[in-house]
């Protein structure tokens, strides 16, 4: 009854957003218990802290699109845009066009690719250190907690649907019925 009630809930998911939760139902499928782990786990991807939701999405597009997988990059574009977060921001934030954005929300999308590369500046202070103190001067501790889960969780999606075989290529985003290509700013 369990796996019924919880096949229904993507199902939903399914529906509403277009999102194929393949993946998710092999993994209720074979095993409860992963799949009861798999769902405690979205309450880290879920918390937002007192970060705004343009800034948080950025972080969570630019880990997605660090993974190259189209649908989850698809789904989280479609979870801002239902959560209030302008399409000419998700547009930027996909293009990384950072001259685009606000400032806080640009300076979340350097942070995270600072954090996903892992590029350490030849400056004894290193860059992401600069724009982690930028971080918890606006936001605190609590938003760059916020933001490091934000990062880290939603690089799992890409990589687990990958391990399991269903993994995409990102060739394109749909923002508000446009295609865009990610990490590419429109030509002026």
């Amino acid at each position: 009854m369990i796996r019924y009630l919880l096949n229904k809930m993507l199902l939903t998911l399914t529906k509403h957003y277009h999102y194929d939760v393949r993946y998710q139902q092999d993994i209720l499928q074979a095993d409860l218990a992963a799949f009861l782990k798999f769902m405690g786990f979205q309450t880290m991807a879920t918390h937002s802290g007192p970060v705004p939701l343009d800034a948080l999405y950025a972080a969570r597009i630019g880990a997605l699109l660090s993974e190259d997988c189209g649908p989850c990059t698809q789904l989280a574009v479609d979870l801002a845009l239902e959560a209030g977060v302008p399409p000419t921001i998700i547009q930027a934030i996909v293009q990384r066009d950072v001259a685009a954005l606000p400032t806080e929300v640009a300076l979340v999308v350097n942070f995270t690719e600072l954090v996903l590369t892992r590029k350490p500046e030849a400056d004894a202070l290193r860059e992401d250190d600069v724009l982690r103190e930028e971080i918890v001067a606006l936001w605190g501790q609590q938003g760059l907690i916020a933001l490091a889960f934000a990062i880290s969780a939603y690089r799992v999606y890409p990589a687990l649907k990958y391990a399991l075989g269903y993994g995409k290529a990102c060739n394109q985003v749909i923002v508000a019925q446009q295609a865009v290509v990610p990490g590419k700013a429109p030509e002026q």
